[in-house]
Formats: C-alpha cells, sequence, structure tokens
C-alpha cells in the first residue's frame, strides 16, 4: 500500500497540514519540527508527489533532456555530465532518447510539459517541431536551432572544421575527405563542413564530400566507406565524429592501407571513452563537461527567472586539436 502524507504526519507527531507546509516549505517552522517530518519520510520511504506540488505554484525539481540516444560516447558523457549538474544543483531528470524520430521526439516534449519539468535541455537533431516554439517552458538547446527564443550552446564547430583539415594538410595530404552529413540544416557537422571548405579553397585543393549520416547503421556507414577507399584516392579523411573515424581506420587496413602511412584520419568528439581505450585516434576534442556547465546554468537562469528571457544567442566553447598516431 502506497505511503500517504497522513501516515507520515502520523510518525512525525504533526499534523498533514504541517507536513505539506515542509514539503512545500511554506510558512515558519521550526528545525526541530522540521527535522521530525523528513526523518519521518526517510523511515516511510515517502516521496512527495512532484506534479501535485507543481499545482500549488512549487517547482517540481525536474528537468527533461532530449537526446539523440545514450549509446554514442559523445552523447553519453555529455547525458552524464549534465546529469551530474543537474543533480548537485538539486535537480533530477527525465531522460528521454528522440534518435532521428520527429515525431518520437514532440511526443516526448508533449510528456515532459504534461509532468510539468521545469525546464528541457535538447539535443536531437530532428527539424520542423513548432511546440519548441509553443512550449512556454525554460529550454536550451545544444547544437541546435530549435526556435528564435531558445538559447544555443555548442562548441567551435567551424573552428574544428578548420584545425582538422589544417593539420592533415600540414602533414602532407592533398586528397582530402570530409566524412560526414553536410545537408541537415540543423547538425552540428554543417559548421563543420565549412571549415573544412574554407582550408581547401585556401591551399586551392578539390573539396571531396562523402555522406555519411548519424542515422544510418554502422554496416550501411562500412559499406559507404568501404567503397570510398576502394574506388577514390583518398590520403586524409576529416571525420564528424570519432565513431566514424575508427570505422575508416578498420576498413583502410582491411583494405591493406597503413594509418597513417598511406591514409591519416582525424575524428571529431575526443570523450574519455574514445581517448581511453582508442589512443592512436587523433580528434578534435570538444569541451563536453564546460558545455554540460554552461547548458545546466543558462537554464537554471530561465527557470529562476522566467519573465526576464535571456537573449537569444549562440554559446560558442573553444575545441582543441588531441594530435594522435593516426594522423602524424
Amino acid at each position: 500500500m502506497a505511503v500517504k502524507l497522513s501516515d507520515v504526519a502520523k510518525l512525525a507527531g504533526v499534523s498533514p497540514t504541517t507536513v505539506s507546509r515542509v514539503i512545500n516549505d511554506y510558512g515558519y517552522i521550526s528545525d526541530k519540527t522540521r527535522n521530525k517530518v523528513h526523518q519521518a519520510m526517510r523511515e516511510l520511504n515517502y516521496q512527495p508527489n512532484s506534479l501535485a506540488r507543481s499545482l500549488h505554484g512549487k517547482h517540481t525539481k525536474l528537468v527533461g533532456l532530449i537526446f539523440p540516444g545514450a549509446s554514442h560516447p559523445f552523447f553519453g558523457e555529455l547525458i552524464e555530465k549534465i546529469e551530474e549538474e543537474l543533480f548537485a544543483a538539486g535537480y533530477k531528470t527525465i531522460l528521454c532518447n528522440a534518435g532521428d524520430d520527429k515525431e518520437k521526439e514532440r511526443e516526448y516534449l508533449r510528456m515532459l510539459l504534461a509532468n510539468q519539468v521545469d525546464g528541457v535541455i535538447a539535443g536531437a537533431h530532428n527539424i520542423g517541431i513548432e511546440e519548441y516554439n509553443q512550449a512556454g517552458l525554460p529550454i536550451v538547446a545544444f547544437d541546435r536551432q530549435l526556435s528564435d527564443q531558445v538559447p544555443i550552446v555548442s562548441s567551435d564547430n567551424y573552428q574544428g572544421g578548420v584545425l582538422a583539415t589544417e593539420e592533415l594538410y600540414q602533414a602532407g595530404c592533398r586528397s582530402i575527405y570530409f566524412v560526414g552529413n553536410p545537408n541537415s540544416r540543423v547538425h552540428p557537422t554543417d559548421n563543420r563542413l565549412a571549415g573544412y571548405q574554407e582550408v581547401i579553397k585556401k591551399y586551392n585543393l578539390t573539396s571531396h564530400i562523402h555522406s555519411v549520416t548519424f542515422a544510418e547503421t554502422t554496416t550501411y556507414k562500412a559499406m559507404l566507406i568501404r567503397d570510398l577507399l576502394q574506388t577514390h584516392k583518398v590520403d586524409g579523411v576529416v571525420c564528424t565524429d570519432d565513431l566514424t573515424a575508427l570505422l575508416v581506420i578498420n576498413i583502410a587496413r582491411e583494405l591493406g592501407r597503413r594509418i597513417p602511412e598511406d591514409i591519416k584520419v582525424i575524428g571529431y568528439d575526443g570523450t574519455q571513452f574514445i581517448r581511453q581505450y582508442h589512443p592512436e585516434l587523433s580528434t578534435i576534442v570538444q569541451p563536453i563537461g564546460d558545455i554540460a556547465k554552461v547548458l545546466v546554468d543558462l537554464l537554471q537562469r530561465r527557470i529562476k527567472e522566467p519573465k526576464q528571457a535571456i537573449v537569444p544567442k549562440n554559446y560558442t566553447l573553444p575545441v582543441t586539436l588531441l594530435r594522435r598516431s593516426s594522423s602524424r
């Protein structure tokens, strides 16, 4: 049987009204009474109803996270860092894996609104979801244009594309391919591609773009990369994420190509997992911990001052090149 507020009141020796005031932090309550109520709640494992609290004008202390999926090393690490920051600030999280499904993301957003979360951090890459314009809820975006009213936090994707391409050129590459998804309109690879193209133009090289999207299966990605390496002259590859870069390296070796002597490869993201288990991979490192801090800080400011909207703009954090054996 579920524990009721009256059960807590009976054990603590106070009235149900007093328990409600303690839970909602309303009115004067002595420290002694407050401690008795909290002790009774712990003994009974009583969890206050967050939705009921929100209906009384109190925050639920819940934040929704909408991301493509936690299995990808980058998003998994970013979600973990965001959750740690939110927990330290007194918030619990509801994680929604939207994948590349627009309708799924829309349903998750509606669910979060129905559950009266205090705010949302969104980082999936689906487009055309009007509910973000109509939510009336504090929202902060990671690496994605949601609406004109939502601030965006991202790393310097353009500079990352420049650093990766410049690194390959200085290492002697002259047939440099960009492997990623260049046509999504909201995906961070758009700016990474722009950085790549700037360096290609600077050195009067030919731009080579090989489309491999985030949503495709690993098997299909491998087929596309194998076709690229078998049918084109390639001596350098700028990849838009580390997993794609590792796939390029593995397939190149299967085809008898040496890394980095024949083909030099640079990834993107630089998670702790990849850096620890694949120390050979050169990559552009995103400041994941700093990104999480900025996302949570902006969201807290929007929650605390909902009527004083933060001027929507891009908050761009610097990236760094981690040079390892796959590019030199």
